[in-house]
Order: structure tokens, then C-alpha cells, then sequence
């Protein structure tokens, strides 16, 4: 399995050969340096460390401008995020990584982290249509009952309350590439997926949809 880490840019709408509108995400994907490289043998499992992005050196921790010299990485400029990719493809430290490990048509697993909403009630996080709004109704958008009054004497665990909204990892599944932008690292992918706009983002092929051939 292949995969990258990237930034959502945002969405726009192309259209096919057909002259279908397709609504698209744009991803900034890439490119990746290989920092690491875990083995079955050594760590138990097999994927490779990649690093996405750009701050200055000052600004990491001795021990990360340890951990990416080791990989060949330096400079005054250092990669901002690392993130691990399970994958038994074999890869070299120092190795970059560019959107072109994809293609025109495959499938792809998207990864990121939802909109914070913050605290919402029962109507907007869950969808709850409220109380009646007449003949002496004064619950319009409240939870109405939750509990029990005699056993079990208690609210039942995973009870859909108000509460703290979004924010959360998420994965959005076999999302087709509808175009691969090779000279600027970006791929065009259709629908939508997790967080706004800036975001940083883990891409991966698909795990249940078979690669392009």
C-alpha cells in the first residue's frame, strides 16, 4: 500500500471527458520525505515514517533534528509533521515522495480531522426533531427523556446527549482520483473529505477497493 501526507486546499468542480460536473477536493499532496523505516523483523510491523511540510530547524526539538538527521534530513528548513504510512513497500531514508505514486482512477482512503463545532445540543448533533412547539410544549429543542425511573435506575451508557462536536479523526473510504497534477503535486479528488481548509491530511490507496491497473 502507498499513501502520502497532504494539505486540503480546498473544493472546486471539473468536468470529465463526458462533460459530467464532478465537485472535486483539491489536496496538496506532497512531497514526502522517507524518515524512517520500520520492519517486521526490528518493530513488529512494516510501514515507513514520512515527513510533510516546512518550519525552521530552531524550532524542532533536539531530539526530532536528531531522529531526521539520522535520516539525511537537515537544513535551516525541516519538515513540520511526520506521520507513519503501514505499507511492506521497501523504501529508503532520505527518499522524497510526489503525488505521481498516484494515478488518473484509483481509489483512495482519506484521513483527517473533522471541523470543531464545539458544545451542540441534541437537535444539531444528532439530528433530534425536539418537542412540539404548541398546546403547551416549552421543549422545542430539548433531549426530552433519557432515563429510566425505576431499573436500572440510571442513564444508559452511550445515551445521545448535547456535547462537545466535531473535531474528531474521521476517514472518508475509496474516494476516486479524477485527476493527478504531477508538476504541482496536487491531486483532484472526487467529493469531499475531512476538516477545513489548510488542513493536514493522510492519503492512502484504498483498502477495500482494488488498485488500478
Amino acid at each position: 500500500m502507498k499513501g502520502l501526507i497532504g494539505k486540503k486546499v480546498g473544493m472546486t468542480q471539473v468536468y470529465d471527458d463526458k462533460g459530467v460536473l464532478i465537485p472535486v477536493t483539491v489536496i496538496e499532496a506532497g512531497p514526502c520525505v522517507v524518515t524512517a523505516v520500520k520492519t517486521v523483523e526490528r518493530d513488529g510491523y512494516a510501514a515507513v515514517q514520512l515527513g510533510f511540510g516546512s518550519r525552521k530547524a530552531k524550532n524542532l526539538t533536539k531530539a526530532d533534528r536528531g531522529h531526521l538527521a539520522k535520516a539525511g534530513v537537515s537544513g535551516e528548513k525541516l519538515p513540520a509533521v511526520l506521520r507513519e504510512i503501514r505499507t511492506s513497500e521497501p523504501a529508503e531514508p532520505g527518499t522524497v515522495l510526489k503525488a505521481d505514486i498516484f494515478a488518473d482512477g484509483e481509489f483512495l482512503d482519506v484521513i483527517g480531522v473533522s471541523k470543531g463545532r464545539g458544545f451542540q445540543g441534541v437537535v444539531k448533533r444528532w439530528n433530534f426533531g425536539g418537542g412540539r412547539a404548541s398546546h403547551g410544549g416549552a421543549w422545542v429543542r430539548c433531549t426530552g427523556s433519557i432515563g429510566c425511573r425505576e431499573w436500572p435506575g440510571r442513564i444508559i451508557k452511550g445515551k445521545r446527549m448535547p456535547g462537545h462536536t466535531g473535531n474528531v479523526q474521521r476517514t472518508v473510504q475509496n474516494l476516486q482520483i479524477v485527476r493527478v497534477m504531477a508538476e504541482d503535486n496536487v491531486l483532484l479528488v472526487k467529493g469531499a473529505v475531512p476538516g477545513a481548509n489548510g488542513g493536514i491530511l493522510t492519503i492512502r490507496g484504498a483498502l477495500k477497493k482494488p488498485a488500478a491497473k
